[in-house]
């Protein structure tokens, strides 16, 4: 792969990962599962879902919960191709969360961490994950949903 491809690939990929977390902060995740292979896992930063249908039940309890606000700001994002269809991220994710409708009260982020992600392509040309791990490095006490 040259140079050139590989920024290219990146882009693409760190295109999909902000996407993700837009859907996940501004539609509340309705559609978050469908950026999932059918045997994905997530890992959250409290626990672990298996599969599409266990992804899209959290995002559904998540929404139920009532109203919150978050924004997840990805950084550092970075890859290591591991063939032309399948490819490692890691990123690290500022997680600015709160229970409430806005505007709230400006803090900190409530979380620090290291993401890693596994992403496949898909016979349309389309990539997927195939699995997402959070690995909180700095927390405060507010909860997260996971």
């Amino acid at each position: 792969m040259t140079k050139t491809e590989l920024l290219l690939l990146r882009y693409e990929l760190e295109a999909l990962t902000i996407d993700f977390w837009h859907e996940v902060d501004i539609a509340g995740g309705g559609k978050a599962a469908s950026y999932y292979v059918e045997d994905a896992v997530f890992a959250s930063s409290v626990r672990e879902y298996r599969g599409r249908a266990a992804i899209e039940a959290f995002y559904e309890r998540r929404r139920d919960r009532g109203a919150r606000v978050s924004l997840h700001v990805v950084q550092n994002f970075r890859i290591e191709p591991d063939t032309d269809t399948r490819v490692r991220c890691q990123y690290i994710l500022n997680l600015y969360a709160a229970d409430g409708v806005p505007v709230l009260p400006s803090r900190p982020a409530i979380m620090l961490a290291l993401v890693e992600e596994l992403v496949v392509k898909q016979a349309d040309g389309s990539w997927r994950y195939e699995s997402r791990r959070v690995f909180p490095q700095f927390r405060d006490d507010t909860p997260t949903t996971g």
